[in-house]
Parts: structure tokens; sequence; C-alpha cells
């Protein structure tokens, strides 16, 4: 497998951790949008497309947040589940999209995003700098 394009969008004055929004071809062929760059407490990285955990309500079926203690659509109260849990016993709200098998994967994907994160950085700083990240699907 090769890293054959990476597209960064900076994220300027983020109160949050967010750094940056990522996309990633794999050979020329598959991409990958919507990686995000963090800033954790050891340093930076990458966090996979991820979309919100629901639950669906009893009456209508419609989706719901988890932690909804209403419907959405029809505004009955929502039963009581237990939410789903990680390993370290927190609350998991979100569910990766798509995401490496095994260390090594994330590792060369982690390694590729975060040289090519800094390299932005530094064009960002020079006059005129456009991100490449609007123009992925206009090729």
């Amino acid at each position: 497998m090769e890293i054959t394009d990476v597209r960064i969008k900076l994220v300027e004055k983020s109160a949050e951790r967010l750094m940056a929004f990522c996309s990633i071809t794999i050979d020329n062929a598959f991409v990958i949008r919507d990686l995000k760059l963090i800033g954790g407490p050891h340093g930076l990285f990458v966090a996979m497309p991820s979309r919100k955990l629901c639950i669906h309500c009893g009456e209508c079926n419609s989706k719901n947040p988890l932690k909804a203690a209403f419907c959405n659509a029809c505004g009955n109260k929502m039963i009581r589940q237990h939410p789903p849990r990680n390993d370290d016993g927190r609350v998991r709200l979100y569910a990766d999209i798509a995401h490496p098998i095994n260390a090594e994967c994330r590792e060369f994907i982690q390694d590729s995003v975060l040289a090519e994160y800094e390299a932005e950085v530094i064009k960002a700083q020079e006059p005129g700098y456009v991100s490449r990240y609007e123009a992925f699907g206009d090729e």
C-alpha cells in the first residue's frame, strides 16, 4: 500500500485541540476524507473519520443522540439504554467509519499525515497561500 496524496486543511485559532482536517489517497485509487489531526497530551495524532452513535425511538423508530431524553421527531420519552463503553470505561459517542486494522498501518498513515501537516504549516505562512484540500474531487 502506498499513500499517493495527502491534503491538509489547517484549522485556524481553534479553541479545541483540532489542528487540521486531512484527506489521503491510497494507491491513486481510494480516498479517505475527513481524518482529523488532534493535539493530544502526548503530541499530535490522527483520528479516523467517524459518525455519532445513535439510538432509535421505540415509538417512531427515528434516530436520536445516545444521550437524548426525548425523541427529536415525535417527542416520546426515550427508554434509557446502557450506552456502549470503551475499554477504559468511558461512554462511546462515536464510531470510526474507516480505520486501520493494525498498529503498523496506523503508524504508516499517521507518519505520512504528520509530515504533510508540518509542510502545510510552513506553506501557510507564504503570501497567497491556498489549501489544496478545498480542491479535492475537482480532478
